[in-house]
């Protein structure tokens, strides 16, 4: 996708502060610091679209971006980070699974993992979870460029393993080096359209 346009439309918590259901919808789920924030700027070409933090758990809402009036964009809270307090995990986890359940407009689910780090239950569970509800995820994984090529293709196999899914399927990124972005758009599309648009 060329982009011409890419904007901050709203941040919520609950259905009635969602924006109107006017455009096919694109979520993006992740462990906190997996380089959500990044991914999402550069697919859309700028810097501080969405605010990355080094305080892993920083975003605490539903946050919703448009690109090119066309597309709907969803930042979800990250999960897994101990030191968010239990209150405010307590709040995430059916927040996110209202607007994954219920939300009409959405898509496709993009779930972004640290290619360094080996998937566990949490993981699992949500893609089982996404497939029980119909959600087609898009799986990536972040930071390829802190590997060698010889060390992402073994990783890539076994996240693949551990996941229970061809290897094949994952998406290797890099935020740094802009590796995978073509690819990402391209599962994004199909996805979303059916079809494949003309890339940048």
């Amino acid at each position: 996708m060329i982009v011409k346009s890419a904007e901050f439309v709203t941040s919520a918590v609950k259905p009635s502060q969602y924006p109107e259901a006017r455009h096919p919808e694109v979520a993006f789920s992740g462990r906190s610091n997996v380089g959500k924030s990044s991914l999402i700027n550069t697919l859309v070409n700028r810097k501080r679209l969405v605010k990355t933090s080094g305080t892993p758990g920083h975003t605490q809402l539903v946050n919703f971006f448009l690109v090119n009036d066309t597309l709907s964009l969803v930042d979800l809270p990250g999960y897994g980070y101990a030191k968010v307090p239990a209150s405010v995990k307590r709040k995430w986890g059916p927040m996110i699974e209202t607007y994954l359940k219920e939300r009409e407009t959405l898509r496709t689910v993009v779930l972004i993992m640290d290619i360094r780090r080996t998937p566990g239950m949490e993981e699992r569970n949500f893609i089982d979870w996404l497939v029980l509800y119909h959600r087609t995820p898009i799986l990536v994984l972040t930071k390829a460029d802190k590997l060698s090529k010889t060390a992402q293709k073994k990783q890539r196999r076994a996240v693949g393993t551990a996941l229970g899914v061809d290897e094949a399927t994952l998406v290797m990124f890099s935020a740094k080096t802009r590796l995978g972005k073509t690819a990402v758009w391209s599962a994004i599309e199909s996805a979303t359209w059916g079809k494949i648009h003309e890339h940048d």
